[in-house]
């Protein structure tokens, strides 16, 4: 498994092709080989298409709103206060949750359980308009409980939010505003995806609430306002890459306000407001958070800088996965100490009923990248070669960790 990116790269490469990359939030990587490693061209537009203003970046701190008690569900009144003036003024407003479904865990006050799903180490999360509890890593759902299932108590707590949620909220709060929702669960007929774009560029909707499929590529001339409803559950994810895809995300959906001649505004609630990540986002500074990220990826060896292969073993059997990732983890240590990291349960380590464990592979720039691959490759061959570990699946993924 390899980066679609790189791919296209190679490719282009072996048919003297050109390859052009255009993006407004570069990965650190391509940025990096652009103006560090000087192995592509680099062209740089520092204003946006017809000298369109950039959006006004606002971070609402969402403890001080709380203590205040200026909180209307999950809405700041900094927040409500600029959905009423942008649609007073006829133009649309996008609300960005990245979590579909009404709220990702219920819990029992009483005794604390949560639904789980039986395929998967996730909870259910709560669906209000089928009133079901769906699993979104293999679509495992049940009927919403009316009591616990532990100990029978009827009073169930919903945790978190997601775009179901907010849907209802805002609709509730503005009940003359046309509202509609993007996800997953509302694209999933045919052309879905197509109706609500197209009513929402024929302003039938005014506003649009959505996952990161609104983040991207889409150019809504009408859009004044974007808001983000909780910035935090980007930025705090166990992966090195959590930051540099925050910012690219939250630049994205920044850039989908304020296209024509007036200037867009962008409300980014966070508990955090003097993170770095949302201070680089507000003030649209990518270098600042390109240098940051760097210099962490030298300090802790990760790509641009080290190269990284992921081996995930997969397997139905707890016991198997286990001694088939010691025994991998250990030949590897035997070519490539100190740089394998591992074996380790990855945040879901159960998925479809299937155990996941991860060995992570670091290599140093001085290293043979076709020796290094040829080796595992072997030590594929012969893992693979002994009886006892035959059924188990091994994954190699390449840079795209």
């Amino acid at each position: 498994r390899y980066h679609a990116r790189d791919v296209a790269i190679v490719l282009a490469s072996l048919f003297k092709a050109k390859t052009i990359l255009g993006t407004a939030t570069p990965s650190i990587e391509s940025y990096y080989n652009a103006t560090v490693a000087k192995k592509y061209g680099f062209v740089e537009m520092n204003v946006r298409y017809n000298n369109v203003l950039a959006p006004e970046i606002q971070l609402v701190d969402l403890k001080d709103k709380y203590k205040r008690k200026r909180m209307t569900g999950h809405f700041s009144d900094s927040l409500l206060e600029e959905i009423k003036n942008t649609i007073d003024g006829s133009q649309q407003v996008i609300l960005f949750q990245n979590r579909r479904g009404f709220s990702p865990i219920v819990e029992c006050e009483t005794c604390g359980h949560s639904s789980q799903c039986p395929n998967c180490d996730v909870s259910l999360t709560f669906h209000r308009f089928k009133n079901e509890l769906r699993c979104h890593y293999c679509g495992y759902n049940m009927i919403m409980q009316k009591s616990c299932q532990a100990c029978g108590s009827a009073s169930l707590n919903k945790k978190g939010f997601g775009t179901e949620q907010i849907q209802e909220e805002i609709s509730s709060l503005l009940p003359d505003v046309k509202v509609s929702r993007m996800d997953l669960d509302t694209t999933r007929g045919k052309h879905g995806h197509e109706k609500i774009i197209t009513a929402f560029e024929n302003n039938e909707i005014d506003i649009l609430v959505g996952t990161q499929m609104l983040t991207k590529g889409l150019d809504f001339r009408n859009v004044g306002l974007v808001g983000i409803m909780n910035a935090d559950n980007l930025l705090n994810f166990p992966d090195f890459r959590a930051h540099e895809r925050s910012f690219q995300l939250m630049h994205q959906v920044a850039g989908r306000a304020g296209r024509t001649s007036n200037q867009g505004k962008v409300l980014i609630q966070t508990y955090n407001p003097f993170h770095k990540i949302l201070q680089q986002v507000s003030m649209n500074d990518y270098e600042a958070m390109f240098h940051e990220q760097f210099i962490e990826r030298q300090n802790y060896k990760y790509p641009p800088v080290y190269r990284i292969i992921k081996i995930t073993i997969k397997h139905k059997d707890y016991q198997k996965v286990n001694l088939g990732a010691e025994w991998l983890a250990t030949s590897l240590r035997q070519l490539f100490n100190p740089y394998v990291l591992g074996p380790e349960f990855p945040p879901v380590s159960r998925i479809r009923n299937q155990y996941h464990k991860n060995i992570l592979l670091k290599i140093p720039e001085k290293q043979s990248l076709n020796k290094t691959k040829e080796a595992i490759l072997k030590i594929k061959n012969s893992f693979l070669s002994i009886k006892s570990f035959r059924p188990i699946r091994v994954l190699i993924n390449v840079d795209n960790y």
